[in-house]
């Protein structure tokens, strides 16, 4: 009889991220708790610290490349630059503190 083995993954880096979002926009109306519990949730789902930090940086880095990308293709480089930079630090500083505690927590715990 030929024996099977299942291997479980133990995260995903995108499906944290997933997580991270979708529990952010809905419990945007708790002004600490809500992001804690995003990051809680989006660091279990990921598997680890390392890939539960990159999760919660992921979308801002992202979103800063876009921004930078599109301001850039209005012909006045400058623009694309202040707009990806101002993007990032907009996301890094109003997401990314209590979201980051919740996401070690959650990561050390999967």
């Amino acid at each position: 009889m030929a024996k099977t083995m299942v291997v479980r993954v133990k995260g995903d880096v995108a499906a944290g991220v997933l997580w991270m979002l979708v529990l952010s926009l809905l419990l945007f109306w708790l002004p600490f708790f809500g992001p804690l519990i995003a990051g809680f949730v989006g660091g279990k789902k990921s598997g680890g610290v390392g890939p539960a930090i990159t999760a919660v940086f992921l979308p801002a880095v992202v979103l800063g490349i876009v921004f930078f990308i599109l301001g850039t293709a209005t012909g006045i480089p400058l623009l694309g630059v202040v707009t990806g930079g101002a993007v990032f630090l907009f996301l890094a500083a109003a997401a990314v503190g209590p979201l980051l505690i919740g996401a070690v927590i959650g990561g050390a715990m999967a």
